[in-house]
């Protein structure tokens, strides 16, 4: 039987004693295992020269491991990677607080990728429209003829349409295709897709066309997780209560919405970093969609449901992918896929979604009870001591000692190892 994701004290173990807890959670082979234990993150040079133009390094981050989380019946470890101190506790405490309900609930849509071809000068933009529509199916056939692997899944482009666009630099037409790119992200096909229709696109219309690419706003790609705390679980009634006024700050106050909302990309960022997603292109995304309504707003909302529960959820556009760019070839990323035990795009849309979620509630139970500095500071701490040239056995003490204090500095943290030493 597969051990579950909460795993007593993992936080205490030593770096090996939590490799083996992952390892026979996701059964791990030998392989698999000693990539996590791989200098500079498993990047090697000849890799990210091959990745970046004027390479001249590799810059590792932190990669830990989320515990608690069930996500549609299915207990998860989550890997994250993230430089901010106190991410990954808050996302385990949350998931550990949702599971007395069951834990995370969520849905993912349709893989679909939007592409646009921009199209310039086109004579009669109520023509050119219909001669697209008109022509649907010879585009479609063309667009699929470039992706033999899609085709023969039964996926690729499935629709096309063309719209106007009123600009300041005069009229425009705006060809959009849809394509259910399956597992993979679609940045690629769907890019390679628009620009084969564009010259036959051109003749239908009688214009030029100009930009040919994939729009990173996915809104035929969304995801919605859900969850449900018991108000004893964080804290009783009225912190529930705070953490839905809290969130109303955030639906109708733009300065409050964007950290809100940053809280939330804590979560989804760091999962999607360790599953080597293209991050950029999901923050994109989530902002545009929390600006839909005209308004930048928060992208969860919260509630108190009729057992005086909390109930949480998040919607947003997310592009993701298990094949294709470097979630194949990374070596830690590969591993990490496995941890998750995401055997589709759609799977792992529904726990990157989930740790958002997670993130924005232990972010506001903070905030709304000791405040958010308590957990963070010590953990900053932490960061100081080492800064100053501390040692991983004695970094721990001279935190203590700093927060006891009350002077958490990058000064104080030398003075105590001075003086000690």
């Amino acid at each position: 039987m597969t051990p579950g994701s909460s795993i007593p004290g993992f936080f205490r173990m030593d770096r090996e004693g939590r490799l083996d807890a992952v390892r026979r959670f996701a059964g791990l082979s030998d392989g698999e295992t000693e990539a996590l234990r791989l200098p500079d993150g498993g990047v090697t040079f000849e890799m990210a020269d091959g990745m970046a133009e004027n390479a001249v390094g590799v810059f590792p981050l932190p990669l830990g491991i989320a515990t608690n989380f069930r996500v549609n019946g299915r207990d998860r470890l989550v890997p994250m990677v993230t430089e901010e101190p106190s991410v990954i506790a808050a996302a385990s405490k949350a998931a550990k607080l949702a599971r007395p309900g069951g834990g995370f609930t969520a849905t993912a849509g349709e893989p679909l990728s939007i592409g646009q071809i921009q199209i310039l000068g086109a004579p009669d933009a109520g023509a050119a429209a219909a001669a697209v529509a008109g022509h649907a199916a010879e585009i479609l056939e063309l667009a699929n003829s470039k992706s033999a692997t899609l085709r023969g899944m039964g996926r690729g482009a499935r629709e096309v349409s063309c719209r106007e666009l009123g600009t300041d630099a005069g009229p425009m037409l705006i060809a959009e295709l849809v394509v259910d790119v399956g597992d993979a992200m679609g940045a690629n096909v769907t890019n390679t897709m628009c620009e084969a229709v564009a010259p036959l696109i051109e003749g239908l219309t009688g214009g030029r066309a100009l930009l040919r690419i994939l729009s990173n706003y996915s809104t035929r790609r969304m995801v919605r997780a859900s969850a449900t705390f018991g108000a004893g679980e964080i804290g009783g009634g009225r912190v529930a209560d705070d953490v839905v006024s809290a969130y109303q700050f955030a639906k109708h106050d733009v300065h409050r919405a964007v950290t809100h909302n940053k809280g939330i990309m804590n979560g989804i960022v760091a999962v999607a970093n360790a599953t080597g997603q293209d991050s950029r292109a999901i923050e994109a995304a989530a902002n545009a969609y929390a600006a839909r309504s005209g308004r930048y707003s928060s992208l969860s909302e919260w509630r108190r449901d009729g057992g005086g529960g909390l109930v949480g959820t998040l919607e947003i556009p997310l592009a993701v992918g298990t094949v294709g760019g470097i979630t194949g070839t990374h070596p830690v990323a590969r591993t990490c896929r496995r941890i998750l035990g995401a055997g589709s795009s759609g799977e792992l849309a529904c726990v990157i979604a989930a740790a958002g979620l997670a993130q924005n509630l232990a972010a506001m139970v903070a905030l709304a009870t000791d405040g958010i500095q308590r957990g963070h500071m010590r953990l900053h701490a932490r960061n100081l001591a080492a800064a100053a040239g501390a040692s991983p056995g004695e970094a721990g003490r001279v935190a203590e000692q700093m927060i006891r204090e009350g002077d958490i500095s990058s000064s104080r943290a030398a003075e105590i190892l001075g003086r000690d030493r």
